[in-house]
């Protein structure tokens, strides 16, 4: 199957989900404390959560690569012998990939988390607060779930994004698939062979994927009903 490749490409399909999930969390994490800041009733917290967003949804994705990679790797380089370590550091693709996904990504789902949270009528909060809940009792057993319910549809949409944009990792040495198809097909001269293997092994992967956070999305809209005017 594909000139005995097909699963040194498998291989590379695995780590591109490692890396699609590894970076979602982060992206998760970063998301939600990017919304907590905009948020924010402190002035100087909401102005760092909206600059987070704003600087990095205006700089393309593959300019932040190649400047956290290659440009952090040099600064982290420039720095090391100011503490006293003089060895050479080489910066993991996959780490460097996760990192830079993740930041990314944290500041598109910062704003489809926020959104989420300010959908939510106020007198959900202070109802909780009325039955003697606590701030984070609110917050986790009113607000959250409720969030959820309303941040998937943006969610869905992020997670296929950040899954198609695993493929630029490869440009600084990542074996994900990517990386494997183009070794491959520089091998064997056939390019478009394994490119169209790749982009079925995407479209299969976003695919299940919208497939089950539709029915997540379901699961959390259960008991919900529409009213139409």
């Amino acid at each position: 199957m594909l000139n005995g490749y097909g699963s040194t490409i498998l291989e590379g399909a695995w780590l591109t989900l490692a890396l699609a999930l590894s970076s979602m969390t982060l992206a998760c994490a970063l998301g939600l404390l990017g919304a907590a800041f905009r948020l924010s009733p402190i002035r100087w917290l909401a102005l760092l959560g909206e600059t987070y967003a704003t600087v990095i949804r205006g700089i393309p994705d593959l300019v932040l690569i190649l400047l956290i990679f290659y440009g952090g790797q040099d600064l982290i380089n420039r720095l090391a012998p100011l503490v006293g370590y003089d060895e050479y550091i080489d910066i993991n693709p996959f780490v460097a990939g996760v990192g830079t996904l993740g930041f990314i990504f944290g500041a598109y789902l910062s704003e489809t988390f926020r959104g989420a949270f300010m959908s939510i009528p106020q007198g959900q909060g202070e109802a909780g607060a009325a039955y003697g809940m606590s701030g984070v009792q609110v917050f986790f057993r009113i607000l959250v779930p409720q969030m959820i319910r309303l941040a998937i549809p943006g969610f869905t949409n992020n997670w296929l994004v950040l899954t198609k944009a695993t493929a630029l990792i490869s440009v600084v040495g990542l074996q994900d698939m990517m990386f494997r198809a183009k070794s491959a097909a520089d091998a064997t001269h056939q390019p478009f062979t394994f490119f169209l293997a790749v982009a079925a092994l995407y479209l299969l992967l976003t695919s299940v994927s919208l497939l089950a956070l539709r029915a997540l999305e379901q699961r959390y809209s259960a008991g919900i009903k529409t009213v139409e005017l």
